[in-house]
């Protein structure tokens, strides 16, 4: 689960870098440049979106892993508390929210993802696309999908779910790998775990909120 879930953050991190050419002032060249890239790494060595099909299906690998870790996991915990019996005196070993919710986040966030690659992969879901379009460049995508405001809220919503879950799962996992060995690396390593939710966050919620209101596109 640690391992699959750094993989995750880094993904989204490099996700968060792509989304950033957005606020370039050249109308979506370099984003639309950016995607086409993505299809074409590889090329020709390897035949074309190969690359981006192997790198899809490694982050589906590493998904379908984290959440059956979570569940193993929460199973494990919930035998070990005598879940489903009464009067057992149930204590939470971790005081935060962000980890009493991990499954319920994760949850949402699975769910947001589905919906984010309708909208923005398949174009099944094509909100705010003008009437008659079927398909739209990268960019103008974008700029149409965070044109609606309640796009850009569920968006907000389901952020907070991923940050306030990379929050403790960044903790976590290094944890696991053992790196908490003393009271200053457990510092350190809740103030990164908050430093990449908020760097996440800040790095995902920018675009959209600017294409919202006007200031790009």
């Amino acid at each position: 689960m640690a391992i699959t879930g750094l993989i995750l953050i880094g993904f989204l991190l490099a996700h968060m870098f792509g989304n950033l050419k957005l606020l370039l002032p050249d109308n979506g060249v370099e984003f639309n440049e950016y995607s086409h890239w993505l299809r074409e790494l590889g090329y020709p060595a390897l035949p074309h979106s190969l690359f981006l099909w192997i790198f899809r299906i490694t982050l589906l690998a590493a998904v379908v892993l984290h959440l059956w870790s979570a569940f193993k996991l929460k199973a494990r915990n919930d035998a070990s508390r005598g879940a489903g019996k009464r009067y057992v005196d149930k204590k939470s070993m971790e005081s935060s929210y962000a980890a009493r919710t991990m499954i319920w986040g994760g949850i949402i966030i699975v769910l947001f993802v589905i919906m984010h690659l309708l909208q923005f992969t398949a174009q099944v879901l094509k909100f705010g696309y003008a009437d008659g379009v079927k398909t739209l460049a990268p960019y103008d995508r974008v700029i149409a999908g965070f044109g609606e405001w309640w796009v850009v809220l569920i968006y907000a919503i389901a952020m907070i779910a991923v940050c306030m879950h990379i929050s403790h799962g960044f903790y976590s996992a290094f944890a696991t790998l053992g790196a908490n060995t003393s009271l200053s690396a457990r510092k350190t390593l809740k103030g990164l775990s908050l430093l990449v939710a908020v760097l996440l966050f800040l790095g995902f919620m920018i675009p959209p909120v600017l294409i919202l209101i006007g200031v790009i596109g």
